[in-house]
């Protein structure tokens, strides 16, 4: 009989620093557009990190009902928290969004090197997106950005999946009749229409 120690079994699961390198860039991103500010993303992305690590091995486990949240999820919920937490306690003294990252909107972003080019439909986004409530911005972001399905929606963000599915059409409403009160973009001007001297 072979009495030789077997190898261990490799676990399929990643280890958290695995985890970290895989999911961090998608998390900021995330963080990005639910905060609206590059330092305020960084700063709950830690903040995250630092609560799934303490519950990694309980993360990747079903739950006795058979689901489990996984860390990427937790993670996200745990950046719309603390966003959420910061609009309540620093209403008056928090950004929608970075001066250096977005340009005020008085003075739109323009084409690089094209002070007369037109504003960037991504800074319009963000911009938009800006005027949303955190929850009802988180829901759109994970609807349309990260693509997840209703169901996970709410466990992200801790509702039914009902409330989930009204955050995403309050937003949507906003954001449209928003859209609709933005001006007409210039025209460009044609050769043609230039007046020679």
């Amino acid at each position: 009989m072979d009495r030789r120690p077997r190898p261990a079994e490799a676990d399929p699961t990643p280890d958290f620093s695995e985890w970290v390198a895989a999911s961090g860039p998608s998390l900021l991103g995330f963080a990005h557009m639910v905060t609206g500010s590059g330092h305020d993303a960084a700063d709950a992305v830690q903040d995250a990190l630092v609560a799934v690590c303490p519950r990694w091995h309980r993360l990747r486990e079903p739950t006795p009902g058979g689901r489990t949240i996984g860390a990427d999820a937790y993670a996200r919920r745990v950046i719309v928290n603390r966003t959420v937490s910061w609009w309540r306690k620093f209403t008056r003294r928090e950004y929608l969004v970075d001066a250096v990252e977005l340009p005020p909107a008085d003075r739109p972003d323009r084409a690089e090197g094209d002070p007369s080019g037109p504003v960037s439909d991504a800074v319009v986004a963000r911009q938009l997106l800006g005027t949303l409530p955190t929850k009802q911005r988180a829901a759109v972001v994970l609807r349309f950005y990260d693509d997840l399905p209703f169901a996970e929606i709410a466990e992200i963000l801790h509702c039914t999946e009902s409330t989930a599915r009204s955050y995403v059409h309050r937003a949507l409403a906003a954001l449209r009749g928003r859209l609709g009160e933005l001006p007409e973009p210039p025209h460009p001007v044609s050769p043609s229409d230039e007046v020679t001297r």
